[in-house]
């Protein structure tokens, strides 16, 4: 008998898989068949396909945390260190960009409302490790005005880089600088 896959080589499988096919056509089934074991297997780590796009994002969310404890961080300014962050978040999704992409309009479809508020709660997330991680420490209403600066910031870079997967780095780094330098949010990170 097989030994069970583990859910990162789980989900390495089902996006090596969705690199050839698309995540659309991606079958939970396909992916227990390439790795020689039941749908059984699948269900011990993931309940549902979306269980798969979860995990992914958890392990960009893993990058930009592992990135946090760089010993360069914290000499650096609040804006260069939320560019950092976010590069090393985007960094752990390049190797499946489109795959990526094809994730978040699965998510986005007519009818999957219970995936777009699951959406929702990880965009919030996200932000929320990336300025934990930039060692943010605005309280009350300067929180919440930089949180929702930052969300439309990280929001806008994803996005760009979705669409624009030939961009090198540095164009890349010059975009997110300039959304960090966005009016009041300049303002709030050098406070």
């Amino acid at each position: 008998m097989p030994r069970s896959p583990s859910a990162q080589h789980i989900l390495d499988c089902a996006l090596n898989l969705a690199d050839t096919c698309g995540w659309e056509r991606l079958h939970l089934f396909e992916v227990a068949n390439e790795l020689g074991v039941g749908l059984d297997a699948i269900a011990k780590h993931y309940k549902q396909k979306d269980d798969l796009v979860e995990a992914w994002f958890d392990r960009a969310d893993q990058a930009l945390l592992e990135r946090g404890k760089g010993s360069d961080l914290p000499a650096l300014n609040a804006e260069k260190r939320l560019e950092e962050l976010l590069i090393a978040w985007l960094g752990a999704l390049a190797p499946h960009r489109s795959v990526t992409g094809q994730m978040l309009l699965y998510k986005l479809e007519p009818g999957h409302f219970h995936l777009q508020v699951l959406g929702l709660l990880r965009v919030s997330r996200t932000v929320q490790w990336w300025r934990e991680a930039a060692q943010r420490e605005t309280l009350h209403l300067c929180r919440i005005a930089e949180e929702s600066l930052l969300t439309g910031a990280y929001l806008r870079t994803f996005i760009h880089w979705l669409r624009h997967p030939m961009e090198d780095e540095a164009d890349l780094r010059a975009l997110l600088r300039q959304q960090l330098r966005c009016g009041p949010l300049v303002f709030l990170l050098r406070r």
